[in-house]
């Protein structure tokens, strides 16, 4: 009997659409004489629906016609169950869709990549592919990243951050406090969303104001981060779990302008259809070997000290000048899975896919053998409870 994977995309999220894109590449990958695979779909609203329609990037151009064709389903936040239900209960028969034996998350941004999702998947027990909640959460959140990559002689470039509120009532003292210890330029960006979604580059003063004013539109967390004029970015993908990692070969994007777009990671001419491999890139980059080692090993360390799992995607960014090399972020869930930097690295998408699934289930073995509770009832012990009457009831 074949395993049944449940690839979970969409979502309440900017990156709504990438995840879709991302999802199908997966799908279509998997190898289905290994696999069945069950697409579970969540629409901008947060319903979740099933359906063959669901494999073609195409059938989503009309959304009303394609959830027509669906089944609205969910899941039981009950430990042990993973079945997926029918949301309409039949008056005859069952009410169980299908059994899912592993779950792949294609989730990008929030509500999905955060570690929100991860938590009702851990809530179930479920087999499931990718980084578990706290280091999804971790991962998402750049503020929190920056912290725990400093902490562990990660190197970051120099950053404040604040919250929405505090921009509205200490405006003045913050701006104060990003012109004496970053200076201009300055990057700003909403602290937990991915895409280049609301990033923007300032140069004075006013520019600030107006790209914080729009980042807050995203985020109640804001990072503004000292800008390397003369910058080279670099990807390097990391695959496995936290004491069992490997990365890619390195990529170096092709910028069209100044900040690389949601555009250009994700249209990249060929309205959207194709992903983030679809935008410009040299693989492998033409760096040094001592560079691209470095890179390498930075992103296996980024990777290892959020404690990530399945493939996530770091990006650093080398100053042109100096050539000293940062981190600049982690991506848990990244955009086409990276499978072309797989590809590059002697790693078929299929092959990579089977790998997250033994990664899933290996994870799922592991976890099975902690301690999480005991079958001892403490109220069933002699001598009451702490607190109130003895532990009666009134």
């Amino acid at each position: 009997m074949k395993t049944n994977i449940g690839v979970f995309f969409g979502g309440r999220s900017t990156e709504h659409e990438i995840s879709v894109i991302s999802a199908s590449q997966a799908m279509h990958a998997i190898n289905r004489e290994k696999y069945d695979v069950t697409p579970i779909y969540i629409s901008k609203q947060g319903k979740w629906y099933t359906g063959e329609a669901l494999f073609e990037v195409a059938n989503y151009r009309d959304m009303a016609a394609l959830i027509a064709r669906c089944e609205e389903v969910y899941m039981r936040p009950i430990f042990d169950d993973y079945n997926l239900y029918k949301a309409k209960k039949s008056i005859f028969g069952s009410n169980v869709v299908t059994k899912l034996d592993v779950v792949i998350p294609v989730l990008h941004g929030s509500n999905g990549e955060d570690g929100i999702f991860e938590g009702v998947l851990e809530s179930t027990g479920i087999p499931f592919a990718g980084c578990n909640t706290l280091s999804s959460a971790n991962g998402m959140d750049k503020i929190t990243m920056k912290m725990i990559l400093q902490a562990c002689d990660v190197p970051v470039v120099d950053y404040v951050w604040f919250t929405d509120k505090q921009w509205f009532s200490q405006r003045d003292e913050l701006i104060a406090k990003i012109e004496s210890k970053i200076g201009y330029p300055v990057i700003v960006k909403p602290a937990n969303l991915g895409s280049s979604v609301g990033i923007g580059r300032a140069i004075d003063r006013q520019q600030l104001i107006q790209k914080v004013d729009e980042a807050e539109k995203y985020s109640t967390r804001i990072i503004v981060e000292h800008m390397v004029e003369e910058l080279q970015e670099i990807n390097c993908s990391v695959l496995g779990d936290c004491d069992d990692y490997q990365p890619s070969v390195c990529e170096e994007p092709i910028k069209s302008g100044e900040i690389l777009s949601y555009e250009d990671k994700y249209m990249g001419g060929t309205k959207g259809a194709k992903g983030m491999q679809a935008s410009q890139k040299r693989i492998p980059a033409e760096l040094p070997d001592e560079e691209t080692r470095r890179i390498q090993f930075l992103a296996c360390e980024t990777f290892r000290v959020l404690s990530c799992h399945g493939v996530s995607r770091v990006d650093v960014i080398i100053d042109r000048k100096t050539r000293d090399i940062y981190v600049n972020e982690i991506n848990t869930i990244p955009g086409s899975l990276s499978f072309y930097l797989w590809e590059a690295t002697g790693i078929s998408f299929d092959k990579l896919m089977d790998k997250l699934v033994q990664l899933a289930l290996k994870r799922k073995r592991e976890s099975a053998l902690k301690t999480v509770s005991y079958d001892q009832n403490i109220f069933s012990l002699g001598g009451g409870v702490k607190g109130g009457t003895k532990g009666k009831l009134k």
